[in-house]
């Protein structure tokens, strides 16, 4: 394993983000008290509690996951894009690194991000309700598996953009209905029964459901289908990734 080559294309990737480190901090601080001012306005005053949570309470972690999945698919796709876009991939295709390790250097780059804007929207969480982590090992668990996954599919989308404007493609139309209809501002018992049996194929509810569970106890699917769900998830990148690096697609073409 070349962990130099790992750290150079890591470093290079995090200093891109400490450069605007004002902009990445700020952003998802406005972002998570709009959402604070609009749902707690507007639906919490309306609905006291769920499932015996505080309404505010009990939007924060789909609130993060949220942004941890668009935040690892943005950062991870940007990244890989870059180089292809202005031709410097080939260099890194001609060194002396196999596929893993540049996997590894960009997408532990983007998780990085990603997580980072995850702890900032919990710290900013905390100053408008009150939080309790019942399962704190099991919530960094949820947190980093759900970066380092969606990182990945931001590395496939990344290699398989043709443009700018397809690196947002799947992030706005896929990923963010996916999660606001995945139960990260309600719980999937409050919908009637036809629509709880389809939003259980929907694989964000997997994971906002785990990881809500790390906060509260209370899941609507067992922990352990979570877990499973986002295993099977990563291993599908992983697999996708391998087959891009082998076939050359979309990077030698």
């Amino acid at each position: 394993m070349n962990w130099q080559a790992i750290r150079a294309i890591y470093v290079f990737e995090m200093s891109r983000f400490f450069r605007t480190l004002l902009q990445s901090f700020v952003s998802p601080v406005i972002s998570t008290s709009l959402y604070f001012v609009v749902f707690g306005a507007a639906i919490g005053s309306r609905i006291d509690q769920v499932d015996g949570i505080s309404y505010g309470a009990f939007i924060v972690p789909g609130l993060i996951m949220l942004s941890v999945m668009t935040q690892a698919i943005s950062n991870a796709s940007f990244g890989i894009y870059f180089p292809k876009f202005i031709g410097t991939i080939y260099e890194l295709l001609s060194a002396p690194i196999n596929f893993l390790e540049i996997v590894m250097g960009y997408v532990g780059a983007a998780a990085t991000k990603a997580l980072f804007i995850g702890v900032v929207i919990l710290g900013t969480s905390a100053l408008f309700v009150d939080l309790s982590i019942q399962h704190p090992f099991a919530m960094l668990l949820f947190l980093v598996l759900t970066c380092l996954s969606f990182s990945l599919l931001g590395f496939i989308i990344g290699i398989w953009a043709g443009n700018f404007e397809q690196l947002q493609l799947v992030p706005l139309l896929i990923v963010t209905p996916l999660v606001f209809l995945g139960g990260s501002f309600y719980s999937i018992s409050m919908l009637p029964p036809v629509w709880q049996t389809i939003s259980f194929f929907n694989p964000v509810v997997y994971l906002v459901s785990g990881f809500r569970w790390s906060f509260f106890g209370l899941a609507d699917v067992p922990i352990g289908l979570s877990l499973l769900a986002i295993g099977a998830f990563t291993m599908l990148c992983l697999a996708v990734i391998w087959w891009i690096f082998k076939t050359g697609w979309r990077i030698r073409q």
